[in-house]
């Protein structure tokens, strides 16, 4: 008969941390897998094997017509908000000269009442910007039954009564971003990236995938390769080669196009279509009720 253990004792008030796991409550835990993992060489906004690649400075892999539609996006957002902005500082402008007029109302509303003793009433919620300042010695402003009564009315919940909170829109970003890295990123400063691909007739005949290689070692391009290219020319070579020629020689060893220090682009690993990147990839989620099983449907949200 087996001992009595934690994992086996269920006559307790409580649930145990094994039973928990068992009916998926808790957090949730499980390492992404290769299906997870976004490869080299696909786009990093449609997460498809890129067409016409373009790379930015900090070696994010773009198509190119999805990187373009992207920062015309951006640029179509920062003029929509740049005229929001234009407007609420219109507004504020008039809002100061009404309080200003209404003001000199009131100082003339004073000055009257000393020497004439008649008082004009004025409100600044129904003072109208079409007839400002004094309207005579015995003129009294006429409110209707129906505006005097929502103006005293405290009945929150009717949508009439419900005072309006003013909405204050900041001044936006004139500079668009790279979608992946959140730093500024400018047309220009992308430049075209061109893979070697594999020609062989082996791989060809094995696999209809395109695969692609270090055009100096002729190794196979993976994820668990570091790939660095060239802003000059484009050429994408391993890490091992990079460092070996090209940051001695300062020259392509395809098109011998010289190349300086600054040109040499560490592209990023193929992190995840979720939040994360990096080696050490877990997915965690906290349920509040369990699936049924410790292995229960996860929606991964990747952490380094």
């Amino acid at each position: 008969m087996p001992q009595r253990h934690s994992k086996n004792n269920n006559d307790l008030a409580f649930f145990t941390y094994d039973e928990k796991r068992k009916l998926g409550y808790g957090t949730q835990k499980e390492r992404l897998g290769k299906d997870s993992i976004k490869p080299f060489d696909a786009c990093c906004l449609c997460l498809k094997p890129f067409i016409d690649p373009m790379s930015c400075q900090k070696g994010h892999v773009f198509c190119k017509e999805c990187i373009l539609e992207c920062l015309l996006a951006q640029k179509k957002d920062i003029q929509r908000k740049l005229a929001a902005h234009e407007l609420q500082k219109k507004q504020e402008k008039d809002e100061e000269k009404e309080k200003l007029m209404l003001q000199k109302a009131r100082e003339l509303d004073a000055f009257d009442q000393q020497n004439h003793g008649a008082v004009p009433q004025y409100s600044d919620r129904n003072h109208s910007q079409d007839k400002p300042g004094f309207h005579g010695a015995n003129s009294v402003k006429v409110t209707s039954y129906e505006e005097e009564a929502l103006r005293t009315m405290k009945a929150f919940w009717l949508p009439s009564a419900t005072p309006d909170a003013p909405v204050k829109v900041d001044a936006p970003s004139t500079s668009t971003v790279c979608p992946e890295g959140k730093e500024k990123l400018k047309l220009k400063s992308l430049f075209p990236v061109y893979f070697t691909e594999d020609t062989s007739e082996t791989k060809s005949s094995s696999s209809l995938d395109k695969t692609y290689i270090c055009p100096s070692c002729k190794v196979t391009l993976t994820n668990t390769l570091s790939l660095v290219a060239l802003s000059s020319c484009g050429h994408v070579f391993c890490k091992k080669c990079s460092d070996k020629f090209m940051a001695v020689d300062k020259v392509c060893l395809v098109c011998t196009k010289g190349c300086k220090e600054r040109n040499l682009v560490n592209l990023g690993k193929g992190g995840t279509g979720f939040a994360g990147h990096g080696d050490h990839l877990m997915a965690t989620e906290f349920k509040h009720l369990g699936s049924g099983s410790g292995l229960g449907l996860v929606r991964p949200a990747a952490k380094s």
